[in-house]
């Protein structure tokens, strides 16, 4: 992300330029660790495939396939890699699995985090309607996602880039053109392949279970900011760290450390944790953090009440507090 200017004056240079340090190693282990993971759950799903046991590893593949979204977003920050190379092509890759241009989302997210909560600026705030409660569960359910997810695809393909995206030059607009035409390019010859081998291999072990869970990893998205977004800029107040269970950390690349992320993008994800409890006793105070669920129960009581552009939730200030390993105290 270029000409990030991160905040100031919150934690020691020096311990900020220790924690910014990019590893190969640690890079690969996670990615690795990820895709060790899917092959089990893979060879699971299609030797239990039609069985009750396979429900329930259908839904663990699925939601790791979505999972792969936080190794994009990282890579995007060039973080989760020391080499960009491998940043750039890992992220390309998992743009593919997850139906979403990595170019077109990584211009888009940079202008999420130069402008987090500014309704006019953060492209998140730009696109996203004012909730309902039916558009809230709409989108939850990840029905709403995935048909904005393919309709954006489509249309672009098509030449008609957003105006609403201002964050894009020219040769931007006419580069994510060129990379959604690849995109359908490549779903089409991935189709082709299917229907001439008569294989069903990428519906059963890729798609089905992808779309079918992406509502376990829009409590994720969809908690993040949630609530917050009339904080002002300050990213300890406008962002929110959610307190889930050691593995959906690490399946999620720790972005559930989401609060110290914002506040210092260029710190990678094996760092975040560090960075959380840091953050915290430099603020004297706990930083924004709610369970999933809490979210949910906060955001549909909120919009029972009609639709706004943002609303309060009651635990918007939070309670987290940081162990000695940087873990949190509490999980849901």
């Amino acid at each position: 992300m270029d000409n990030w200017v991160p905040r100031k004056g919150l934690i020691d240079t020096t311990e900020l330029k220790r924690l910014s340090r990019r590893s190969d190693a640690k890079g690969f282990a996670q990615l690795l660790g990820h895709f060790g993971a899917l092959g089990v759950t893979g060879w699971a799903l299609w030797t239990w495939w039609g069985s009750w046991w396979g429900v329930s590893v259908f839904v663990v593949h699925g939601y790791l396939i979505n999972c792969l979204f936080a190794a994009q977003h990282e890579c995007n920050h060039h973080t989760a890699f020391k080499s960009n190379w491998i940043n750039d092509a890992v992220r390309r890759f998992t743009g593919v699995t997850q139906l979403y241009p990595a170019w077109w989302e990584g211009w888009f997210h940079f202008a999420h985090h130069r402008h987090t909560g500014d309704w006019s600026k953060d492209a998140e705030l730009v696109f996203r309607p004012k909730y309902t409660l039916g558009n809230y569960i709409y989108f939850l359910s990840g029905v709403g996602y995935w048909a904005l997810r393919v309709r954006g695809l489509c249309r672009i393909a098509v030449g008609l880039v957003p105006s609403s995206a201002y964050w894009l030059s020219e040769p931007q607009r006419r580069y994510v053109i060129w990379e959604a035409r690849g995109h359908l390019g490549i779903y089409a010859a991935l189709a082709a392949i299917s229907i001439a081998l008569h294989s069903w291999l990428a519906i059963t072990l890729w798609l089905a279970p992808m779309l079918a869970t992406k509502s376990l990893h829009q409590l994720q998205n969809m908690g993040e900011h949630l609530g917050l977004e009339d904080g002002g800029l300050d990213t300890t107040k406008n962002t929110r760290t959610l307190r889930v269970p050691a593995i959906v950390r690490w399946a999620l690349w720790q972005m559930p450390y989401h609060t110290a992320h914002h506040t210092f993008p260029g710190v990678p994800f094996h760092n975040l944790p560090t960075l959380h409890g840091a953050l915290e006793e430099r603020l004297g105070r706990p930083l924004p953090a709610a369970g999933y669920f809490e979210v949910v129960l906060g955001a549909i009581r909120a919009a029972r009440k009609g639709p706004e552009d943002t609303w309060p939730l009651p635990f918007a200030a939070g309670t987290s507090r940081s162990g000695d390993d940087g873990n949190f105290a509490a999980a849901e």
